[in-house]
């Protein structure tokens, strides 16, 4: 990833969860909030209640890779956070992906949404 970090700390995401600015579908949460830099931190919340280990980072894998392919299309400078819900499981990449999408410009995260 060209000019992004991970989100790790605990405090971080709550902060975001507090503070930020969200937006929902069936498949996802997104979280969002400007952290004053020039590069973007990324934070995947995946719960146990989702599945077993392999579920679940099954699913991780495929949030960031969605990120991946799609970090030069994102504003710079923000701290988001993904939270998946149950329906992402059983979901399609495909399906994934135009949820996360739709999410990030909902919260004018793509760079031609300003």
């Amino acid at each position: 990833m060209e000019f992004s970090k991970s989100l790790k700390l605990n405090h971080l995401f709550r902060r975001l969860y507090r503070k930020g600015s969200s937006a929902a579908n069936g498949y996802l949460v997104l979280y969002c909030r400007r952290n004053g830099s020039q590069t973007n931190r990324i934070g995947l919340t995946v719960s146990a209640k989702l599945g077993h280990a392999v579920v679940r980072n099954k699913l991780r894998r495929r949030l960031r890779e969605i990120y991946r392919l799609n970090e030069g299309s994102f504003c710079r400078g923000y701290d988001i956070v993904v939270v998946a819900r149950s329906r992402a499981v059983d979901a399609s990449y495909q399906q994934l992906e135009r949820s996360y999408l739709a999410l990030a410009k909902k919260l004018h995260l793509l760079e031609g949404d300003l």
